[in-house]
């Protein structure tokens, strides 16, 4: 797999479910995800970015959830606000967003290095996924723990460049939707899945591939019940609506229908042997937020590298289908164009 070429020393540790915390990490010797150890950090979260509703949101629950045992005393102190420098909608969000978070106390910070000398861990929620690596950068550099919010950056490219300094720096990182925990998850033994499908809103915005902007959560719900492994993509595409089928190396196959027109939901459907489970509704940003805290407490990612990395080859490949009008697109060669760029 294309993951391997990437990080050829790493032997990836198989589980049931990659939605329990600490299980999964990659064994790599002599680098940062096999030498995680448990130690006691701080509690104090800062924020990169009030250009997305996920800032307040996310505030809102860890501040107003200080003595709860889910999140562990994490709760947020100071933020950046920038964010986004060229996409309208996502900037016109930031005084607003900014006003509002500093009537709950959060401090307002000049810098991410200034950010940087108040608090512990980081949540990178800039809406721009282009923004991502640059930022990153300045929190591994810093030795900072850090989530990286959806869309975890503009290309498959920047990903890969990002896990190579989470090495680099000893410092493992991981980023996913809110959609991985939608409620129906739980019940499904992944062995026994057959195939999938999952529908989201796929909003497009002209400076990100198609479905990284909103499509993302969709494709993150396919992947969670899927795992890793897809092969191929092909990707009808309308005005309204895309329909991308990935062909998995065992043969199963699973669908992501993107809507741009009628009622926007999310939610999808889990196949397998013993019968079809229903993906939805939406559970909220809390179990998310479960996992991110376990993992600044811990340095146990959820989510592994490799997937991420296929999430993002898989949208890519999607949007090369498209230019060559519905042809299969084989996801090693999306990762190896990324490694060769």
């Amino acid at each position: 797999m294309a993951n391997k070429d990437l990080f050829p020393r790493r032997e990836f540790i198989k589980n049931t479910s990659i939605l329990t915390a600490g299980l999964g990490l990659s064994m790599i010797p002599g680098s940062v995800f096999s030498e995680i150890k448990s130690t006691k950090n701080g509690k104090r979260v800062g924020i990169i970015g009030l250009d997305t509703s996920h800032s307040i949101a996310f505030t809102k629950v860890l501040n107003g959830h200080k003595d709860s045992k889910d999140f562990l005393g994490y709760h947020v102190v100071a933020a950046y606000p920038y964010g986004s420098r060229d996409i309208k909608s996502s900037m016109d969000r930031i005084p607003g967003y900014t006003e509002e978070i500093k009537k709950t106390g959060v401090e307002i910070v000049s810098s991410i290095a200034e950010l940087m000398n108040k608090v512990d861990v980081v949540l990178l929620e800039t809406n721009d996924g282009k923004r991502h690596l640059e930022q990153a950068m300045e929190v591994f550099k810093a030795g900072k723990r850090m989530f990286i919010d959806k869309p975890m950056t503009a290309s498959l490219k920047d990903a890969i460049a990002i896990f190579e300094a989470a090495d680099k720096y000893r410092i493992p990182v991981f980023s996913s939707s809110s959609l991985r925990y939608i409620t129906g998850v739980d019940k499904i033994d992944k062995k026994s899945v057959v195939g999938a499908s999952a529908f989201s809103p796929a909003v497009l915005e002209p400076t990100h591939p198609d479905l990284f902007w909103y499509g993302i959560h969709g494709v993150e719900i396919l992947f969670t019940v899927m795992g890793t492994g897809c092969e191929s993509v092909v990707r009808v595409s309308t005005k309204d609506t895309d329909v991308v089928v990935g062909t998995w190396k065992d043969g199963r196959i699973g669908t992501f229908r993107g809507t741009r027109s009628g009622k926007h939901n999310y939610g999808g459907m889990a196949f397998t042997e013993s019968g079809n489970v229903v993906l939805g509704p939406y559970a909220g940003y809390e179990p998310l937020l479960v996992e991110i805290v376990k993992y600044f407490d811990t340095g146990l990612v959820p989510v592994q590298p490799e997937e991420t990395l296929e999430i993002l080859a898989f949208m890519e490949a999607a949007d090369e289908s498209k230019r060559l009008g519905g042809k299969s697109v084989f996801i090693k060669d999306m990762m190896g164009k990324a490694q060769n760029k």
